[in-house]
């Protein structure tokens, strides 16, 4: 048998160089690129294996520099999205704090089901240096290392403590990366001693292998059970969630939607499923959903969730749905997914089960009255749409304003990303999707930060679309580093950053639950009532974009702010438009709810008036079995 003596990093590295997904007869590169950060937990292993790799087989495994572990995470969820999970990038980091920094974003990923390679480095498998430079000590477990904490929010872990040991931990990665159904979060462990030990390294091991993703095909009784619902069903209701997407089942969807006259209303994952225009679509559902789709939820007998997990929002914690007799049809590749109240399990492809389902269905359809009350709500809610994209509010612009201005002047192939604050909800309900990749808004984990890094990892997967991240002052806050990898890549994206002062979102959310926009200001600490309600902070969000290399322009009405977006779809690189919003404004009502705890005593008068406001909803949450 023939060897090649490496380094466990250099071995590493070379395998993942050489990895493939196929699906459909179309092959991808399973790993285009690594992003990482060097310390002295990875720098002579790892790190020593990139440079040799870009040197030896330049283009194989591309580095990539980043600013901030978390944010990197995020930039290669972003990337596995928008690649539909059949690319991935790999993320790598020193040991301690660099390791427990990508804590965040996976728990991102695998919430959100996107395949993410993470080798953190880990503490001396030897121990002859024990306690090493940032290791936890744990008095009675030897062997613990922060690295465990990754153990929850991986869909697959792994330590690599022998050369011996990487093989079997590779391959295994490899098979939850590539399994539409378990994919998430990998993280493989690698001790800084091992990674530079070497190792005779049979060449089989880095043979081309490629990864066939499956289309699974569903059970024939589970389907005939399924059409079977939907024959005797008068309000059947399409929910079409992320896996409509990831499939590529969009003209699948298209095909039965027609044929059957069932409404589509879309998750946050599935926005796109069907374009704003299809008279079958009726936009968003949930606690952010237009009241078209909310209507129909309401009445819905029979609802078909097709690649959904029925977050909260989705259901509006389980109060959209009010029909008494209503039945679930769970079209999922994963059967976790596909049991949620206590549906009819379909387990399989979404596109393959959708293509059956037509098929198998013939000419059956709904009452032709109901396929056009579907079509008429739709109409009557882009009507709403319209006049909030239009409000004519001043001198401050609605942030619906904003958000119309930017679909009005985007392409139809552009992306928009965004992740948290009040702008997924007002994006959810507000914007007209024309294309199932242009629309991007992480609501799994709803992570704040996401946005910046997010965008640059769409744009890095689609350099033919413009990415607009659309994000807000708080989440600008907390991770804005990541443009500085933008100007360093010349990678083009536009940032429209919305100032508003505070944490929008949660300010309109405090109102709600009778604690009035505490803590959600920012402002000045007040020495007359000691509290931070004084003026508001100078605080000059385009400077500090400026001082990081970024193009910025500064919108002073609405009308310029139209006029600096066409400006900056003709500029390269990261380019920023900065406008100033009215917090206060809020985007049309979906008519729906969300369960958020309130105090259920208090000496505050908007406390007890919320928890009365509570209790109404409460009595209509429904335990969906």
């Amino acid at each position: 048998m023939k060897t090649l003596r490496l380094t466990v990093a250099q071995a590493t590295i070379q395998f993942l160089a050489r990895q493939y997904s196929e699906r459909d007869g179309v092959e991808h590169k399973l790993f285009e690129g690594c992003f990482g950060i060097f310390g002295h937990g990875n720098i002579a292993g790892l790190g020593q294996a990139l440079w040799e790799q870009e040197v030896n087989a330049p283009g194989s495994l591309t580095y990539y520099q980043g600013r901030n572990e978390q944010a990197m995470v995020h930039m290669a969820s972003a990337f596995a999205r928008m690649r539909n999970r059949l690319s991935a990038l790999v993320v790598t980091a020193s040991v301690g704090p660099g390791a427990t920094n990508m804590i965040t974003g996976a728990a991102l990923a695998t919430i959100n089901r996107l395949p993410v390679l993470l080798l953190p480095s880990d503490i001396f498998a030897t121990r002859v240096a024990d306690p090493v430079l940032q290791q936890l000590e744990h008095p009675v477990e030897r062997d613990a290392s922060v690295n465990d904490s990754f153990r929850p929010v991986s869909r697959f872990f792994d330590r690599v403590m022998r050369p011996e040991q990487l093989m079997s931990a590779m391959l295994g990665a490899m098979r939850v990366l590539t399994d539409p159904a378990e994919t998430g979060a990998v993280t493989v462990a690698m001790p800084e001693d091992v990674q530079a030990e070497a190792y005779d390294w049979p060449e089989e091991f880095f043979a081309k292998r490629v990864w066939h993703i499956t289309r699974p095909v569903p059970d024939g009784g589970s389907l005939e059970r399924a059409i079977a619902m939907l024959r005797v069903a008068k309000k059947p209701l399409i929910v079409a969630g992320g896996g409509v997407i990831y499939s590529e089942a969009t003209d699948a969807l298209r095909r039965f939607a027609e044929a059957s006259g069932i409404p589509v209303a879309e998750t946050q994952a599935g926005k796109g499923s069907l374009t704003y225009t299809h008279p079958q679509s009726v936009g968003s559902i949930g606690s952010t959903g237009s009241t078209a789709g909310n209507s129909l939820a309401r009445e819905a007998d029979v609802v078909i969730g097709i690649g959904t997990r029925y977050s909260d929002f989705t259901t509006a914690s389980r109060t959209v749905f009010q029909n008494p007799d209503v039945q679930f049809v769970n079209i999922n590749i994963g059967g976790f997914d596909a049991a949620k109240h206590a549906g009819s399990m379909v387990v399989g492809d979404a596109r393959v089960t959708l293509d059956l389902l037509t098929e198998q269905l013939g000419d059956w359809a709904v009452d032709p009255s109901y396929r056009a009350h579907a079509t008429d709500l739709a109409r009557q809610w882009d009507t709403v749409v319209e006049a909030a994209y239009h409000l004519g509010h001043g001198p401050l612009p609605a942030q619906s304003e904003i958000i119309g201005a930017v679909n009005d002047l985007s392409g139809p192939r552009d992306v928009v990303v965004c992740a948290a604050g009040s702008m997924p909800g007002d994006l959810h309900k507000l914007w007209r999707t024309r294309d199932p990749k242009g629309y991007h808004v992480e609501y799994g984990y709803s992570c704040m930060g996401y946005e910046v890094a997010g965008g640059i990892g769409a744009a890095m997967a689609a350099p033919d679309r413009d990415v607009y991240i659309m994000v807000g002052d708080g989440s600008y806050l907390m991770m804005a580093q990541e443009l500085v990898t933008a100007v360093q890549e010349q990678i083009k994206v536009i940032v429209v950053l919305v100032q508003n002062h505070g944490f929008a979102s949660i300010g309109a959310l405090s109102d709600e639950v009778g604690s009035p926009r505490f803590g959600t200001w920012y402002r000045y600490r007040n020495s007359e009532t000691g509290r931070l309600d004084g003026e508001v902070l100078p605080v000059d969000l385009a400077v500090n974009a400026e001082s990081l290399g970024v193009t910025v322009l500064r919108a002073e009405s609405l009308v310029h702010f139209r006029q600096l977006l066409v400006q900056a779809k003709s500029l390269s690189g990261p380019v920023m438009v900065h406008v100033n919003a009215d917090p206060l404004v809020p985007a049309p009502s979906s008519e729906s709810w969300w369960d958020v705890s309130v105090a259920q005593v208090s000496s505050q008068t908007a406390t007890g008036e919320a928890y009365e406001r509570y209790l109404a909803h409460k009595a209509i949450q429904r335990p969906l079995i």
